[in-house]
């Protein structure tokens, strides 16, 4: 059974993956690459309150503007991707699309493989936790970049900011999979 669901949970994320992928194409062709002159403290700020508004949606019966979870947690996704393109190339000019989307795949290329490796692990343990569990951890995980980034990414035995960028993206798109199911 847990083979099976491994390759359930590996279908489940590519599905997910190909709608926040569609997403950033469609900013992107909205916007261009402007997202490339913010720093990764900054974006690392813009999926905080993407993280806030998620957990303020979760606990709040009375909803003043109407976008769900869902949106909230493919922004978390596609600013996570931005941000490790930031890390890797530092803030700059606006790059083309083509650069933009080799490089976005390749960031969740990397994310992917790590949730692979973690799920055989924990052998699905994701399947059995609450969607507002994924909000609390990806809050933690954007506590602990901050931290990190105020001391210049420098840590003395903890993962970099990366690794706390690959994490959200892997609870954001467990988050979208449970949401999407219901």
């Amino acid at each position: 059974m847990a083979e099976e669901n491994k390759g359930r949970t590996e279908r489940e994320f590519e599905k997910i993956i190909n709608v926040c992928r569609d997403i950033y194409i469609k900013k992107m062709r909205d916007y261009g690459t402007s997202w490339r002159i913010m720093r990764p403290m900054s974006l690392t700020d813009q999926i905080f309150i993407k993280a806030r508004r998620i957990r303020s949606l979760e606990e709040k019966s009375e909803h003043r503007v109407n976008e769900g979870i869902v949106p909230e947690y493919i922004g978390i996704v596609n600013y996570c991707a931005m941000a490790l393109i930031q890390l890797e190339l530092g803030p700059g000019e606006p790059i083309n699309e083509e650069k933009a989307l080799n490089l976005y795949d390749m960031m969740i290329g990397r994310a992917t493989s790590l949730m692979l490796n973690k799920n055989h692990d924990y052998d699905e343990a994701w399947r059995g936790m609450r969607v507002s569990s994924f909000t609390d951890i990806i809050l933690q995980k954007l506590y602990r970049t901050k931290e990190i980034e105020s001391h210049n990414g420098k840590t003395i035995i903890s993962e970099g900011v990366d690794a706390n960028y690959m994490d959200m993206i892997n609870y954001a798109i467990f988050a979208l999979i449970k949401l999407c199911a219901e």
